[in-house]
């Protein structure tokens, strides 16, 4: 990976387009610490101190703590993140959307203007729901002595911070390094990193002896270690499909008769199905902590249950019966979501077509048959791994106590992107070398 970047910045245009890509990294980062206008800071630090149950720490790790400091950014871009889902289950039930990503370029141009309209749409609900939320209480709310100026403010504030990182995200992309809004999700996961270190230090290395202080870092570098690397099997494990094509005359040549394969990924949701998931399980804890509703009684217990911070905590078996839920939602979301961006008929009729079929499978409905067959394989084999890789950092908040904001969710994103990000370097400086022989 550093060779591939030392060899990159030997690159004129690929050293702009990182440079291009570490300047707008900057401006998110000075961003998330600029104020909203005319709120109290310090409220909503202690009202995220006072929350015990984790609800929020999905949500503050993909903002990069900015939510928790109220900033202009403080949205980030889970608008956006959210129509894009959003876009792509509507894709499924809406034919008109469905015919528009089938169009080529000229499709996905417009399935991406709906997205930015629905994003904007997104962002104003939300920060309308935050002002009215925690705008009340008069001089010590969030927005002290609350009117409708003073609210309009904050609204327009949150609302254009986040149609602004959309579009640094979409201006990473055209002239940075990478999918920009992967790696502005990347930069905000990884700005709590320092921190979330730091408590795992004050919780198990400072104040213990020598031995014990290095016997606990060296198990929480080995779990990092373990992880990460789990992450890049899993990323990078694929199942081969042999095609093979026919033979056939176009003029005087005969052509055809290659061999090739479809990639399968085994983990072909990605991480999708814990995002669903978790926010699925935090949403409940949000709306209860934001509408100040009693958590005593049944209501109390079945939001301890989903709470990830009770879970595997020896004290209270009884609150891990969430974890059931959880990894049956995520095995559920992994083949959902690959439902819908997979789709085996139209893979059978496309290979139909140009004569390709699979070796020992006939063309038509066997082949889609077996390729159904194989995808059900393979996605129970990657939601199983995807479970695993999530379920390492909550084990270990539930039985030692070790909570951070980021977990396993984060680290697949993390790895996914700096994978991917490093494959497109890779892949602009082939195409390089390639014009460089053909001019000369």
């Amino acid at each position: 990976m550093f060779e591939t970047l030392r060899n990159a910045f030997k690159v004129k245009d690929i050293r702009k387009r990182m440079l291009y890509t570490f300047g707008m990294l900057l401006v998110i980062r000075l961003g998330s610490q600029l104020p909203v206008p005319g709120v109290n800071r310090e409220f909503l630090a202690n009202w995220f101190a006072s929350q015990t149950d984790g609800a929020f720490n999905f949500f503050s790790a993909f903002t990069g703590g900015s939510f928790e400091k109220m900033s202009i950014f403080a949205l980030n871009i889970t608008p956006y993140i959210t129509s894009s889902i959003i876009m792509q289950l509507l894709t499924i039930a809406i034919p008109q959307l469905e015919e528009m990503q089938k169009d080529g370029e000229e499709g996905r141009k417009k399935i991406t203007t709906i997205t930015r309209y629905v994003t904007v749409g997104l962002a104003l609900v939300e920060s309308l729901a935050m002002t009215i939320a925690f705008g009340k209480g008069g001089s010590s709310s969030l927005i002290p002595d609350m009117n409708f100026i003073k609210g309009l403010t904050v609204v327009v504030a949150l609302t254009a911070g986040s149609a602004f990182l959309m579009w640094v995200g979409e201006q990473i992309t055209e002239k940075g390094v990478g999918n920009g809004i992967s790696i502005v999700l990347v930069i905000n996961i990884l700005s709590r990193v320092p921190s979330d270190i730091a408590t795992l230090y004050d919780s198990f290395v400072k104040g213990k002896t020598l031995a014990r202080g290095a016997l606990a870092a060296l198990i929480i570098l080995a779990v990092i270690a373990v992880t990460i690397v789990l992450v890049i099997i899993l990323s990078d494990a694929t199942r081969r499909i042999p095609v093979q094509y026919a033979k056939k005359m176009q003029g005087r040549k005969m052509m055809g008769g290659q061999s090739t394969y479809i990639p399968l990924k085994v983990n072909t949701a990605g991480v999708i199905p814990v995002i669903f998931a978790s926010s699925l399980f935090s949403m409940p804890s949000m709306i209860a902590s934001v509408l100040n509703v009693s958590t005593d009684g049944v209501g109390g217990k079945i939001l301890a249950a989903l709470n990830q911070n009770n879970w595997f905590n020896p004290n209270q078996p009884v609150y891990s019966v969430g974890l059931i839920l959880y990894v049956v939602l995520i095995i559920g979301f992994a083949y959902f979501y690959t439902s819908i961006t997979f789709n085996p008929i139209e893979v059978a009729d496309n290979m139909k077509k140009q004569g390709g079929f699979i070796p020992g499978i006939r063309p038509g409905k066997p082949t889609v048959d077996y390729l159904n067959r194989i995808l059900n394989y393979i996605v129970l084999i990657g939601a199983i791994g995807l479970t695993i890789v999530v379920l390492i950092p909550i084990f270990f908040n539930g039985v030692f106590k070790a909570y951070v904001s980021f977990g396993g969710t984060s680290i697949i994103i993390i790895v996914g992107v700096i994978l991917e990000t490093i494959k497109q370097i890779e892949s602009q400086m082939v195409v390089r070398n390639y014009k460089g022989f053909l001019s000369e």
